[in-house]
């Protein structure tokens, strides 16, 4: 007896089989499909719009270009919706909420009748929480990005969300603009719908679902408001049919080794410092470990090869037109497992074959021999800091501040960074280590971008663009600085980062991969631990009581195969 497909998949349990089927079938036809549609395989569409989500304005659009895709190609498309991740517009911040995404996700997936599902995300948590909620549901499955935004001009100068409101912002804080010009910019930084426009989160997530094979080739970098975007969208609903008559699980596609392929991506196009904790979390759905050392050997092989901002002068729209994604991995092909699958059915080096010889502009895109830098944009530290690792994205830093030892200025607290940073008695000079404490995934805040600590008022107008900040906290991909992040054991939960105190010497070797607290461990041992978080109900409290530390890429304990020690 062959499998049951469409409509017929996981019938509502009425104790009568065929019952199910007929009631199914007849609420179906009030919404107006003919019994011929209702007949045939069923690819869901995964609608993530929303009003608090500016990344997916377009998301309607695609949605009707999927729905034409699936419909030419033979199968029903029915569009559902799951909950939406607006990353500027969610308290305390958006990572809280990814695992409940992945969840939503996984669970609309499985419980809802379809024999592959296309999933339209952008917004930086969506298309992770997508992937994580594809992976454990292991239905057929197909990513589709938003797609960045484009730039706009302001003054002479190419503006797009998120790099140069970083950099306006402070050179604002630093008096350099005017009030009036911090207006003029905030109007001018995010003009297009789409995701922003530099190597940010969103877009890294976009190339790394590529890289993974669970996106069709090509489509990564199209810019969202691009007729070729639309144009992906159609042909997505299109192979979403082929998975769905073929079977093809993600299980085959998400491996350790595509995954590997994936994080030297990463690598080479600069990319986002949560992509770490995304990857790792996929990684975990499927039972593959993304231990921090792997970064590192991976790091020390393969170059930045992508000169986009934060590390560079470009946008997404000029890596679109320089090649794509596609002629990154290309060029990585020597670094490459090439044997990989993929959604469209071939192994990764097939795929690749197909566009040798394909245009490349070279000041985007630069080749393995000439590269833009020649170690990977990311590196993981150890030490006594961080006994479990921490994150610093080499590749927007300050390579002078890569050896040294300096004095810490701790906050205990974002309300205690808030109250204190621009308060001119504050004692601290630019040879200074800034410390964030109690921002990690166990704290109430619970790991919001805030590790890239603001340079102190009187240091910023004296001219410092830089200084070594710490934290357990995360930082945007659109970010750049000195900064070190994901310290793990986070400090909520006991870990050394929540014993430090200001004075303390800190030392910092880039080149040892070391961060380490110069305090004696006797005395540490005599310092108070903070008290733990324990909210009352809710999702809250069972995000405190499931979540994982950073370098199990904070997914929820009872969401993976096996849950790790500790």
């Amino acid at each position: 007896m062959s499998d049951p497909i469409g409509l017929a998949r996981g019938l509502t349990n009425y104790g009568d089989r065929d019952f199910a089927l007929y009631l199914r079938r007849s609420f179906a036809k009030s919404m107006g499909y003919s019994q011929a549609l209702l007949t045939k395989p069923v690819i869901g569409i995964a609608n993530t719009a929303s009003g608090f989500n500016n990344c997916h304005r377009l998301v309607p659009e695609l949605v009707d270009a999927v729905t034409r895709g699936v419909l030419a190609a033979g199968a029903l498309p029915i569009a559902f919706p799951t909950i939406s991740l607006g990353e500027v517009f969610l308290n305390p911040t958006s990572l809280m909420f990814r695992n409940l995404m992945a969840i939503d996700t996984e669970e609309m997936i499985r419980a809802q009748p379809m024999d592959a599902v296309v999933l339209i995300g952008g917004c930086d948590k969506t298309v992770p929480a997508q992937l994580m909620g594809a992976a454990s549901a292991n239905v057929p499955a197909i990513q589709l990005v938003t797609g960045p935004l484009m730039t706009g001009p302001w003054r002479g100068e190419r503006l797009g969300a998120c790099t140069d409101c970083r950099r306006f912002w402070a050179r604002f804080r630093a008096g350099e603009v005017s009030r009036q010009q911090i207006a003029e910019i905030e109007g001018s930084l995010a003009t297009t719908a789409g995701t922003c426009a530099v190597m940010g989160t969103a877009s890294t997530m976009a190339a790394i679902a590529e890289a993974l094979g669970m996106m069709l080739p090509g489509t990564a970098a199209i810019p969202a408001v691009h007729a070729d975007r639309l144009r992906a969208a159609e042909a997505t609903g299109a192979a979403a049919v082929a998975l769905a008559r073929h079977k093809l699980t993600p299980d085959r596609i998400l491996t350790a080794e595509a995954i590997d392929n994936a994080l030297r991506v990463l690598l080479a196009i600069g990319g986002s410092t949560n992509a770490i904790l995304h990857l790792t979390a996929i990684g975990g759905r499927v039972g593959v470990d993304v231990p921090l050392d792997k970064l590192n050997a991976l790091s020390a092989a393969t170059p930045v090869l992508v000169d986009l901002k934060p590390t560079g002068p470009h946008y997404m729209e000029d890596l679109f037109a320089a090649g794509g994604i596609g002629a990154v991995l290309r060029e990585l092909k020597p670094l490459l497992h090439l044997d990989c699958l993929t959604v469209t059915g071939e192994s990764l080096g097939e795929r690749l074959a197909q566009s040798e010889g394909a245009f490349v502009d070279r000041a985007v895109v630069h080749s393995l021999a000439e590269p833009v830098q020649p170690q990977g944009g990311l590196v993981a530290l150890f030490g006594s800091l961080a006994p479990r690792g921490a994150i610093l994205k080499r590749s927007a830093a300050d390579t002078r501040l890569f050896e040294r030892q300096g004095r810490a200025v701790v906050f205990s607290s974002l309300e205690d960074l808030a109250a204190r940073i621009d308060d001119p008695a504050l004692e601290v000079t630019p040879d200074d280590f800034l410390m964030l404490q109690n921002a990690g995934p166990t704290s109430p805040s619970a790991m919001p971008e805030a590790g890239y600590l603001p340079i102190p008022a009187k240091l910023a107008r004296a001219g410092v663009k830089d200084m070594v900040r710490i934290s357990d906290a995360r930082m945007s991909g659109t970010a750049y600085g000195t900064v070190v992040l994901h310290v793990s054991p986070d400090a909520a939960s006991g870990g050394p980062l929540g014993k430090a105190r200001s004075g303390d010497l800190i030392r910092l070797s880039v080149k040892e991969r070391r961060i380490d607290l110069l305090v004696d461990a006797a005395e540490l041992a005599r310092r108070p631990a903070p008290a733990p978080f324990a909210p009352a109900r809710g999702y809250a409290r069972l995000h405190r009581e499931q979540i994982l530390q950073a370098d199990h890429g904070c997914d929820f304990a009872f969401l993976r195969p096996a849950p790790p020690a500790g």
